[in-house]
């Protein structure tokens, strides 16, 4: 399927913000509050954003750009550019054709699309229509036999890697969603969690069934057992876990505070990472996520030790505004505003990206 011409987006749109003011036109106001809501204040969805602000670019002159490139190699594949599209779930409030959409938008771009565990559309039907093997994010399950053959599936599907969210044991509390009163659309569900066996809901937090089956290290130990694939942690901000991640035998890590959906008044990610790289030395890949904008917010993420970024919300944004096409639009301009940036650091490869790119 071909994606519909650019010529069916207006004009003005030419930023990841001019996305979110047309996304927003588009959407009902309590899925809104879902998408774009955090946890508590929000205090750590703005500090995501100004972090990468007060970080500044170093520009160099006269270098040798006629072999630049973004190319990169991660977990023994190649990828075009290091831009990857995060886990979100239910796609389909967003766009009647949902994560189909995103992946064939993704699929223009070169971009891998991790699918979310509570996606609204089946791993396969996604996985058929990407040229990039997605990912799949998981959430270990209180009901652990359902888990194991959910990883069964998702490996017999074709996904490339396992990213296992660790970071939300427990949902946040997002006064947005509270104040909107969210609720998922009717005909709108996690597809790939039926037949799960469900913890029964409670109005407490301590002494609940879902806090005594939330996920320790050692189950970890046992997911890794289950498949071949690659795993990477996502949602790790203290360095101490970074290290404790890599001597489990992770494949990689994704610094990430959920977006501040999870616990507010916690760092950005962006602060975070070099002291994360920092400690683990280059002993395993590191991703991160979290205010992505700009193609210089990626520059300053790789300069810091990341060696590829995610990008949630502004996908979903180009996702509600215009389907694949706004997708891959959104992605486009990240990769053109990334390669300028790169250019005009005095870099020609991915490699050659450090922290002297850092003024």
């Amino acid at each position: 399927m071909l994606l519909p011409p650019l010529s069916a987006i207006p004009p003005w749109v030419v930023s990841l913000d001019d996305y979110e003011g047309l996304a927003k036109e588009r959407v009902e106001a309590g899925v809104w509050a879902y998408l774009c809501g955090a946890s508590g204040d929000e205090a750590t969805l703005a500090e995501n954003r100004e972090a990468f602000g007060r970080i500044k670019l170093s520009p160099r002159i006269f270098r040798d750009l006629s072999s630049a490139s973004t190319a990169l190699t991660l977990f023994g594949r190649e990828y075009a550019h290091p831009i990857f599209i995060a886990p979100t779930a239910f796609h389909r409030m967003f766009h009647p054709e949902g994560e189909l959409a995103t992946v064939l938008g993704a699929s223009a771009m070169e971009s891998c699309l991790t699918v979310s565990t509570s996606a609204s559309t089946g791993i396969e039907d996604i996985v058929s229509q990407a040229t990039v093997p997605p990912w799949f994010q998981l959430y270990i399950q209180p009901d652990r036999g359902f888990t194991a053959e959910l990883v069964k599936r998702v490996e017999a599907a074709g996904c490339g890697a396992l990213v296992v969210t660790a970071d939300a044991p427990l949902s946040g509390l997002r006064n947005r969603e509270q104040r909107a009163m969210f609720r998922v659309p009717a005909g709108i569900e996690a597809v790939n969690l039926r037949g799960m066996k469900a913890v029964p809901p409670s109005d407490r937090v301590f002494g609940s069934e879902l806090l005594a089956s939330v996920p320790v290290w050692k189950d970890l130990e046992w997911l890794r057992s289950l498949t071949g694939l690659p795993v990477i942690l996502k949602g790790v901000i203290d360095p101490e876990d970074a290290v404790i991640a890599a001597d489990e035998g992770v494949s990689g890590i994704v610094v990430s505070n959920h977006g501040g959906r999870t616990l507010d008044t916690v760092p950005a990610a962006i602060e975070v990472l070099p002291r994360i790289a920092d400690r683990l030395e280059g002993a395993l890949p590191l991703l991160m996520d979290g205010g992505i904008r700009r193609g210089t917010d990626i520059l300053k993420a790789l300069a810091l030790g990341a060696s590829a970024v995610m990008v949630g919300r502004p996908v979903i944004h180009g996702l509600a505004a215009a389907g694949a096409t706004g997708v891959a639009h959104v992605l486009k301009i990240l990769r053109t505003e990334l390669e300028i940036a790169i250019a005009l650091t005095g870099r020609a490869t991915l490699k050659e990206v450090d922290r002297s790119v850092i003024w």
